[in-house]
């Protein structure tokens, strides 16, 4: 399955250090239900902006640990045995081979903290 066209995640990065990131104006640009743009690349890192609604699939990354930070809305993190919610300004790590998947009863704005290797719906 084309997982990443079905949840419209674009990899290339959008912004060279230096350049100011407008957070509002990125997120009101995302009109689809499930986005994920990859705004610029910190030392081995990727720097993310989810704007999603619905479930993403069961996925995990076997080499990199995964951050998620919620700006707006509510995050539900499914992991095996349990659940965890993240309301705005709170964050958590999935760390690297652990099976999960993110849920946005709403649309929900988070931002993303990867590894510049790591595939986006999991290993």
């Amino acid at each position: 399955m084309d997982f990443e066209s079905e949840y419209n995640i674009d990899g290339t990065i959008q912004f060279n250090p230096q350049e100011i990131i407008d957070f509002p104006e990125l997120i009101e640009g995302c009109t689809k239900e499930w986005q994920n743009l990859a705004l610029c690349q910190v030392n081995d890192s990727v720097i993310r902006l989810g704007v999603i609604k619905g479930e993403f699939h069961w996925h995990k990354h076997g080499r990199e640990d995964e951050f998620f930070y919620v700006i707006d809305g509510r995050l539900l993190i499914d992991l095996e045995g349990r659940t965890v919610q993240l309301g705005p300004r709170q964050g958590f790590v999935v760390p690297k081979g652990v099976t999960h998947r993110t849920r946005a009863p709403e649309r929900t704005v988070i931002m993303m903290v990867e590894g510049s290797t790591v595939t986006p719906t999991g290993d």
